[in-house]
């Protein structure tokens, strides 16, 4: 008999609670002793050296108690917000129930009821693979892809990002990640929304599959109307496939539970999903797709494991994944995001003609970019031109530093070299959260546009930065 769990003592001796009091502090150090020695000097140049402590919901708090809105949301991973407690729930249910997990000879119910609860939202999908992460889950679906069709090549478009493995790196658009690491597979670019590209590519028979997010994270650029519809029937046309990269755009981020639902009568071969269904506990990645594809690809019980994943299914990610579905139609998370992101959307669009440097606001529900560009005034125009000579994207760095060190907000520039900023906040924000961020917005925005010497001030530091860097 097992030993009963009163008289196990806390876990032999070790106490996790006892280590964080004991090294929390080291905390910079040990990143730069014992990972990616750049990311701390990073943190530290720009300011966002913080030290936060607690978290709950769209808000986290540092040490001296004060506390931050969170409109990054772990790059998307945080869509109902940190530690809710239907999911946290969740986890210790699936911890207390002791079982017999991954034991890889059996058919446990939970990744069954996961898979039934998403096909729900995919009535034209039909079974699910489960992996551990966003660029797993594309790497499915090329593969996938590759072998249902019997043909080589992937079409994907100019500034994508599919991940960071050696697959979705093939179909990144960004060249920033893809330098060094070749040789690539020989996959082909296009540019988002050039359907006659598209068709010129398709011509040629060898193309298995297009890979397109709804919702270009870089940028936040949208696929123009239609683009998608048209792109379908042309694949299907010449025998190839449409997958939908909603990594980011999927689980209601855009105001619809995946992005491509927006644009009627798309309906993708294979649909990735993950960072939010993670619940932000434990890691997930689900490639969606049609029976026939795993038909082909699952032919017989010789294939039977031609491709999976180690941890793939776990208990506790396939619980995390059910308890954040629950939450997202108990407390109609998706309405809230189209709600909130049309508020914060709209009240950002209304500041265009108020600040010159403040050129467009784009996007759809609670994923929006905040685009700057060159000012029309003299004095401006000069300023603009420093930092646009030092290094592309040190205007919006400017805008993010101060939104953080000043107001407590936390966002991010959108990419390298983008005078972009992107919002995704826990899709669970609310209207003070939005008067907030707009509030704190209209401040930096007229320091920027008065000529703020703390600012500017910054503004050279940065610029210093970018040249030495060169």
């Amino acid at each position: 008999m097992t030993e009963p769990r009163a008289a196990a003592g806390r876990g032999g001796g070790f106490d996790l609670a006892a280590l964080l009091a004991e090294r929390g502090g080291e905390r910079y150090e040990l990143h730069a002793r014992h990972l990616n020695h750049q990311l701390p000097r990073m943190l530290r140049t720009i300011g966002f050296d913080k030290v936060y402590v607690r978290a709950e919901g769209a808000h986290f708090w540092d040490a001296e108690g004060n506390d931050y809105l969170d409109m990054l949301a772990g790059f998307g991973v945080m869509g109902l917000g940190r530690h809710h407690p239907v999911v946290r729930r969740a986890l210790h249910d699936v911890l207390d129930a002791d079982l017999a997990d991954l034991t890889r000879f059996d058919c446990q119910p939970l990744p069954g009821l996961l898979a039934e609860k998403l096909l729900s939202h995919s009535p034209h999908l039909d079974r699910v693979f489960f992996g551990n992460s966003g660029t797993e889950a594309v790497e499915t679906a090329l593969k996938f892809a590759r072998y249902a069709t019997g043909r080589p090549r992937i079409l994907y478009c100019d500034h994508a990002f599919h991940g960071l493995t050696t697959g979705s790196l093939s179909v990144n658009g960004e060249g920033g990640f893809r330098d060094g690491f070749a040789p690539l597979l020989p996959d082909t670019k296009i540019a988002l929304g050039d359907l006659a590209a598209l068709e010129r590519e398709l011509r040629r028979g060898d193309v298995a599959a297009f890979v397109v997010e709804p919702i270009q994270g870089k940028g936040v650029h949208a696929a123009p109307p239609g683009f998608l519809r048209a792109a379908q029937e042309l694949l299907h046309r010449h025998k190839a496939l449409l997958i939908a990269d909603e990594v980011q755009t999927g689980l209601g981020r855009t105001g619809d539970f995946y992005a491509y639902q927006n644009e009627p009568g798309v309906e993708p071969d294979l649909v990735c999903v993950a960072k939010a269904l993670s619940g932000g506990y434990v890691p997930v990645g689900a490639t969606l797709g049609k029976d026939w594809i795993f038909q082909k690809v699952y032919s017989s019980m010789d294939r039977v494991l031609v491709h999976s994943a180690s941890f793939g299914s776990n208990a506790q990610a396939m619980a995390a994944g059910l308890a954040v579905l629950h939450v997202m139609e108990d407390e109609e998370v998706v309405a809230n995001a189209r709600a909130m992101g049309d508020l914060l959307r709209g009240r950002l669009a209304a500041l265009v003609d108020e600040y010159e440097m403040l050129h467009e606001v784009r996007g759809r529900g609670l994923m929006i970019g905040i685009e700057f560009g060159r000012p029309s005034s003299l004095g401006l125009r000069g300023r603009w031109a420093m930092l646009q000579a030092a290094r592309k994207g040190l205007f919006a760095q400017m805008v993010v530093v101060p939104l953080l060190n000043r107001h407590r907000i936390l966002t991010q520039v959108s990419g390298d070299h983008l005078e972009v900023i992107k919002l995704i906040p826990p899709l669970i924000v609310d209207e003070a959260d939005v008067d907030r961020f707009v509030a704190a917005f209209r401040e930096v925005m007229d320091e920027a546009h008065g000529g703020g010497s703390l600012m500017w001030d910054f503004g050279r530091t940065l610029v210093k930065q970018a040249v030495g860097n060169r």
